[in-house]
């Protein structure tokens, strides 16, 4: 019985030791470091943060990088040689802690953007935005609603032949009405595909037969060039879906083209009232890029050749999401005619993602020029690249409406995986 009980008490001092040594800032400062760090080859990448005391071991690592003490308090700086997997070891008063792995990837670098684009989207299908009244000779009626086709949907087909614009639709409803017969109208909505049965009906007044619909089969507006890859020509811009103005559903793409735009005038925004670049498209309206995904993080294709920006043509490495800091970084966008500007901005807060999300950062235009100017981020700036200490970090995506001076912005990790670029290394590990 004794016996029994110093057992329960030695095992709740124990359990009671093993729940404080939780709490110590040594112990909570090892698990919140990360489990592995990635850089790319030829980079330099500096893990801070590290608890007071500890060392760095780093045997038959020296192939593949090289680890060097930095300036910087408790950290370490690691050079990246050649593409690969490495282990590090961290110690603690010659005793090992905790194990990180190096992933190592292969050399990417992408041209900033900034420009003015001119964005035209061709839908796939014809897009319904709107119901109307038709006045019939039997009052007012909306065949599209009676046949529950609804705003948002789709028209990809009638009667089986494939609508590819709106002009397609009018021969179907004039033979559909003349000869009393139903449209079988394939629709696609919320990714699901739906057939139903519409009925033309004929004006009262201009004996013209309608099917009470309002469809739309284009979109333009203007944005800004983030990035593109000079090995590729593959590109992102925008940083955000575009959405039609009166669905405020994401637009499906059929396929599209960018556009050198020329920024005429800025609409300056105040608290409560986004700004606006007034741009127009150039005069020869001639395409530099196509556009094949409009997604979450933007739009983007292929450029029909390289495009320069003036001073910064050069290719620049890319930060992923855990290696943005808060603190000074510059954007890249025009506020008049084609000339791209460097502005500064601060990295207000930033989310190491580990998964793709848009929102990834805030930020705040500090730069007295920019701020004069437009007021702070104004529509037309979006996708705007982020450089922080040389890299490409992100693009400009949202202005908070009550504080023009601020921000959302999303992390280029994203943007470059959307555009079909492979920065993780896939291609080589699948060929391997």
């Amino acid at each position: 019985m004794v016996k029994d009980k110093i057992r329960r008490i030695l095992g709740v001092i124990l359990l009671g030791c093993l729940v404080g040594i939780g709490f110590l800032h040594p112990v909570q400062d090892y698990v919140g470091l990360p489990s592995a760090v990635r850089v790319f080859k030829g980079q330099d990448r500096v893990v801070s943060n590290l608890p007071s005391g500890t060392e760095v071991a780093s045997k038959g690592t020296k192939a593949i990088l090289s680890i060097g003490k930095t300036s910087g308090r408790h950290s370490f700086s690691v050079n990246a040689h050649e593409d690969g997997d490495s282990v590090v070891t961290l110690e603690a008063g010659g005793f090992p802690v905790k194990k990180m792995g190096i992933n190592v990837l292969p050399e990417l670098k992408v041209v900033p953007g900034g420009q003015s684009i001119g964005v035209k989207l061709n839908t796939l299908g014809v897009l319904v935005v709107g119901h109307h009244l038709v006045d019939t000779k039997k009052g007012q009626r909306s065949p599209g609603e009676i046949a529950d086709i609804q705003v948002g949907d789709i028209i990809t087909k009638i009667n089986g032949e494939s609508i590819a614009k709106m002009g397609d639709v009018a021969p179907f409803v004039r033979k559909a009405g003349k000869t009393g017969g139903m449209l079988d109208v394939t629709v696609i909505r919320n990714k699901k595909t739906f057939h139903r049965k519409l009925q033309p009906l004929q004006d009262k007044h201009d004996l013209s037969y309608r099917i009470g619909l309002y469809i739309r089969d284009s979109a333009a507006g203007v944005g800004t060039l983030t990035f593109f890859h000079p090995q590729s020509h593959k590109y992102g811009a925008l940083g955000h879906v575009i959405s039609d103005m009166d669905t405020k559903q994401p637009i499906v793409v059929n396929n599209g083209e960018i556009l050198k735009s020329t920024v005429t005038s800025i609409e300056k925004g105040s608290n409560g009232h986004p700004g606006e670049k007034l741009a127009r498209f150039s005069e020869e309206n001639e395409s530099i890029g196509s556009i094949s995904r409009n997604s979450p993080f933007g739009i983007f294709g292929k450029l029909n050749d390289g495009l320069s920006n003036g001073r910064w043509d050069k290719p620049l490495p890319i930060a992923f999401s855990d290696e943005v800091k808060e603190g000074p970084a510059k954007i890249l966008t025009v506020v008049n005619g084609t000339k791209v500007q460097a502005f500064q901005v601060e990295v207000v807060s930033s989310i190491p993602q580990k998964f793709p999300a848009t929102k990834g950062m805030v930020i705040k235009i500090t730069d007295p020029k920019l701020l004069k100017t437009t007021g702070g981020i104004v529509q037309g700036m979006s996708g705007s690249p982020i450089i922080q200490n040389g890299k490409i970090i992100g693009a400009v995506t949202h202005v908070f409406v009550n504080d023009p001076t601020s921000g959302y912005g999303v992390h280029i990790e994203w943007m470059l995986d959307e555009a079909g670029i492979d920065i993780y290394g896939k291609q080589k590990q699948k060929a391997s």
